[in-house]
């Protein structure tokens, strides 16, 4: 696991004033996904346990709108590059240096987990370990929202990704390794972005039982 991380951190390092550039807007061009979280932080703040984190937050966009949506929000990032601009950027919030396999956080702590197109780039055979962790962490009745390319095929595709490799997935074969993990899957949205890539936008959301 520890190889491709390294790539991965190393090639956000090299991205964050771009990357971050990119993402200003919070999802204002993405109203298919800014629904899906924004019924996530209801969904979130119903349980009654606020404090969510936003896994793989890159440069902290996504937590600040989840704290503006209500939560307890914190980010947590294998990028020191990203934790450092989101610190300077959002210095009201919590952002912290992590992994995704060994998240610091408490077991049954929170009320939401965020995952935001954070997992696209973990080879298959290692996603099941990180959809564990974030269960480990999720209190019961607590959501995990997981936000990746879709693929109408059987199996995942690797893909060339603009930052690095990443994988697209069969979404009832990622609905399968959540239900695995613990959680019970129970809403879906898939829609076609028009992207050059030819993949579904897809968004999946379990609850810790």
């Amino acid at each position: 696991m520890a190889d491709h991380q390294d790539e991965t951190r190393t090639a956000y390092d090299g991205v964050v004033e771009l990357y971050a550039s990119l993402f200003a807007d919070r999802l204002e061009g993405q109203p298919f996904a800014r629904a899906m979280i924004g019924t996530f932080a209801e969904l979130v703040r119903a349980t009654g346990n606020p404090r969510a984190a936003d896994v793989g937050c890159g440069p902290g966009h996504l937590t600040a709108l989840l704290h503006e949506l209500g939560l307890d929000a914190f980010g947590l990032d294998l990028s020191p590059g990203m934790v450092d601009h989101a610190r300077r950027a959002r210095p009201a919030l919590h952002f912290e240096e992590a992994r995704m396999e060994s998240l610091p956080v408490e077991d049954g702590a929170l009320g939401g987990v965020l995952a935001h197109y954070s997992m696209i780039h973990t080879p298959p055979g290692e996603l099941p370990a990180l959809l564990a962790e974030q269960a480990r962490v999720l209190a019961p009745g607590g959501l995990l929202l997981v936000s990746f390319f879709g693929t109408d095929g059987p199996e995942p595709v690797r893909f060339d990704h603009k930052v690095t490799p990443a994988y697209s997935w069969p979404v009832d074969r990622l609905a399968g390794l959540v239900a695995d993990a613990g959680l019970t899957p129970f809403a879906r949205l898939l829609h076609d972005p028009a992207s050059e890539r030819g993949f579904l936008d897809a968004h999946l959301l379990g609850r810790r039982s």
